[in-house]
């Protein structure tokens, strides 16, 4: 127990820093204690009743007003699973993630698609880069997605505490900035990948190759790829067309139910190879029905084999477990807060505890331990 106490104030030294005033800095380390802590709801009222306040007011303090600089502290949640974990074949991971709330002063929030409940919830939604390697994975970066009906009304925007300069931007946007924080940082990764929705789009996938990103993103059925003889293709066709030879069974790592087998082909594209760089449309066939292809756009060193390409694209569902330990039991979605820089804030340091117990996993598993994530473990 004692150990435990002692790692999580190690981790909240190399942050303190970032806190002008004591009382700021001894308040996020309560509130990284209470997060990482076996509570049912990790909110304000729960939060404060871990150190034994009756009232959810310096939480909120916290959150709301205190002078403290949060993009320095996710700079430094970022840098802490680099050291832990990072590895030069590491994995970024874009995706987005929704937030269940009521009212309608929540920054951000209104009715919207989220794949969190699978359908149109009232929610906030925010858009996650993740970092994975063969050590564990965490969320080194967020924004807040602010749609159109909030971005063109400032006066809600004012009362939400969003700044007047901050524009209406899309979720790809979002991952452009987060992946180029990546680059400048220097963090090390080898590939990029994410689901279709981001995938999709053409002019992120320029925006990868123009700065030689290798990346694996998934796309839809009904996408089009210039191919070897010059012309749009779909890429539905062009899988189609290869023979049966072209298939191999292979396992994309672990999953929930098990191994995740799958049947995988690939076929090159782009009449031009530049700078020892080549793309391919990957396809991803469901071995119980070859009906559900699942296809992919790629770009990556020339000597990358299929074998590579498919365990990036199967790599992508880290960031879904990131999201699941995170909720579970560092409270992300815990939240109640409604001003945009507590959202900010609060989303920092739950990242920081996952950050925290994705190295504590990292350290048992290189000493060989058997290493849950569930705060069952917590003493």
């Amino acid at each position: 127990m004692e150990s435990w106490f002692e790692g999580i104030a190690d981790f909240h030294a190399r942050f303190a820093h970032r806190f002008g005033r004591s009382e700021p800095r001894e308040r996020a380390l309560d509130y990284l204690t209470g997060l990482l802590a076996p509570l049912e709801r990790k909110n304000g009222w729960t939060l404060a009743e871990q150190v034994g306040e009756p009232r959810p007011d310096g939480v909120q303090r916290l959150l709301n007003h205190s002078e403290w600089d949060e993009d320095a502290v996710r700079d430094d949640v970022r840098d802490y699973v680099v050291e832990t974990i990072g590895a030069k074949d590491g994995i970024l991971i874009g995706d987005d993630t929704g937030f269940l709330k009521k009212g309608i002063r929540s920054a951000g929030v209104q009715r919207q698609y989220t794949g969190t409940a699978g359908r149109t919830e009232n929610c906030q939604i925010g858009t996650f880069l993740a970092y994975a390697s063969s050590k564990g994975r965490a969320l080194i970066d967020r924004e807040p997605y602010l749609p159109k009906s909030w971005t063109g009304d400032r006066e809600r925007c004012q009362a939400a505490g969003i700044p007047d300069e901050v524009p209406f931007a899309t979720k790809n946007e979002h991952l452009k900035w987060m992946l180029q924080r990546a680059i400048d940082a220097r963090v090390p990764f080898a590939w990029v990948t994410a689901d279709e929705a981001y995938g999709q789009v053409k002019h992120l996938r320029l925006w990868l190759e123009e700065r030689r990103v290798a990346h694996v993103l998934a796309t839809k059925v009904n996408d089009t790829v210039t191919t070897t003889g010059w012309a749009a293709t779909r890429v539905d066709t062009l899988i189609a067309a290869l023979p049966r030879q072209a298939w191999k069974r292979l396992s994309g790592g672990q999953g929930a139910h098990g191994e995740r087998i799958y049947d995988w082909a690939r076929v090159a594209i782009r009449p031009v190879w530049e700078n020892g760089f080549g793309h391919w449309v990957l396809a991803r066939r469901s071995v119980s029905d070859p009906s559900e292809i699942a296809y992919y756009v790629c770009y990556g060193p020339v000597a990358t084999r299929l074998k590579d390409l498919v365990k990036v694209a199967a790599a992508r569902w880290a960031i879904e477990e990131s999201f699941q330990v995170a909720k579970n039991e560092c409270g992300l979605d815990h939240y109640q807060v409604r001003l945009y820089r507590a959202w900010y804030r609060h989303i920092t340091l739950a990242m920081a505890a996952l950050a925290y117990l994705t190295a504590v996993r990292a350290q048992e598993a290189a000493k060989g331990a058997s290493v849950t994530t569930k705060t069952s473990s917590y003493p």
